[in-house]
Parts: C-alpha cells; structure tokens; sequence
C-alpha cells in the first residue's frame, strides 16, 4: 500500500535531490505536465506511468490546481510529484529519472519581483535568482475598523477610505520607482500579504496591469511586511512543493 507525503524543498535541496535521482537505476517514468493540458489527457499519460499504484485523479486534481504544472517520477526507487517554482512549459514522456528540464529550470537565475502589501505596511523587492538585489519597506496610515455605529461609523468610514487610498496610490508610487527601470527584464511577479490590500492594489495601479501575464501564485496570509518578511518570501518563491508516495 502506498501513502503519501506532501512538504516544501527549497531550491538548494530540490537540486540535490534531482541528482540523486540522476543516478537512479532501475525501471522508472518521468513525466512532465503543464497546468492548462486538459484532464483527459494527464489520466491517458499517467496511465502509462502510475497504473494501479494509486488513483491518478489524485495527481490530476493536484497539478490541475497548481499555477505551474508538476512533475513526477515514478519508480521502484523513488515515486515523486513535484510542483516547481516556475511553470512547465511543454508535455512529455520520458523513461528513467529524466531530470534535466526541471534541473534546468531550477538552475535559471530568473529576475523576479515581489511585492508584498497589507493595510498599512508595504515590502518590495527584486530578487535575481535567491539573491535580493532591491527592496523597499514602507509603512501607511491606515486605522483600524471602527466598532461604534451611527454617524460616528460613517465619519470614520470615509476617513480610513481617504486613508486607504493614499496609502495604496503610495505604494503603487514606490512599485514603479523601483520596478520601472528594470521591467523589461523582470521574468515574474509575485504579490504576497493581505488579499483586500492586494485587490485594490492590482485594481488601481495601472503600471502593474503589463506584469498580468507574468503573475506566479500570489503568497497570502503572512505576517505585515518588513525586510526579514521579504527576505523569508524569496526563499518561498524558489521552493517547490514535493509529494512522495513511500510503501507501508
């Protein structure tokens, strides 16, 4: 019986592992599967690779849910789904432990950028490979929810909407000052931190509407944004997540 396992690698690690499997013998399967290829079609291929070894709606549902597509290796020395940083571009089928699309993958030093956003705090941040080569952390005005009711409530109401929007025309500010001069370069984008803070940020800054084919998985629920939050994010853009199935 098989049981799986799902946790995050970091790129460091997801490397070293991909050259263990390198020098794995033995009978085994690699397949490469973007997100957008039509369900179908992923239970034909993983026919061929898993067979009755467990439910391949199991895999589709996983890599169908992921913005980047998987990756798996089915073997008698390892059975893996790994779910990249960076989107699988192309479909195949390949026999043994055929790492090296994904190795390659991981060992591009891709120009992405971060913006990190909740109500009143703000991160930004270019990152070149694991290195962060920018950044910028900022603070806003913005006061809590107001409790009482009645007119008190509108009053405050509209003042947290006057602080709200000068906080995001703010950061939108910052966003261009730093992004514009290298956005032709910049591979990706990330947005991570509070969903309303990045919605209303997304919606009014026109300047980032040309990165909306270049969006990785928004990173939410992280604490408010400072340097060592930035710093954190960047490793968790480089990581992938990995599940093993391992016989019980």
């Amino acid at each position: 019986m098989l049981v799986s396992k799902r946790f995050s690698v970091r790129r460091t690690r997801m490397l070293a592992l991909l050259a263990e499997l390198d020098v794995e013998r033995g009978p085994a399967r690699s397949l490469y599967l973007p997100s957008a290829l039509r369900s179908e079609e992923m239970e034909g291929m993983l026919g061929e690779v898993v067979g009755s070894e467990i439910n391949p709606v199991e895999v589709i549902n996983v890599v169908s849910g992921s913005a980047t597509g998987g990756v798996l290796f089915w073997g008698l020395a390892r059975r893996l789904l790994v779910l990249p940083p960076f989107p699988v571009r192309e479909k195949y089928l390949a026999f043994g432990y055929d790492v090296e699309t994904l190795r390659s993958l991981l060992q591009t030093d891709f120009t992405i950028a971060l913006i990190l956003v909740r109500m009143g705090t703000f991160a930004i941040g270019i990152c070149q490979g694991e290195k962060l080569v920018l950044s910028k952390v900022g603070t806003g005005l913005v006061h809590a929810r107001h409790k009482k009711g009645g007119s008190s409530q509108r009053r405050f109401q509209r003042r947290q909407d006057r602080e709200v929007d000068v906080f995001i025309e703010r950061v939108c500010g910052h966003v261009r000052e730093r992004l514009e001069p290298r956005e032709k370069g910049i591979d990706y984008l990330v947005y991570g931190g509070g969903w309303e803070a990045i919605r209303l940020l997304q919606k009014e800054c026109r300047f980032l509407h040309q990165f909306e084919n270049r969006l990785l998985s928004p990173m939410l629920y992280i604490p408010p944004p400072r340097r060592v939050v930035l710093e954190a994010a960047v490793r968790r853009v480089w990581s992938s997540q990995v599940i093993e199935w391992r016989t019980i």
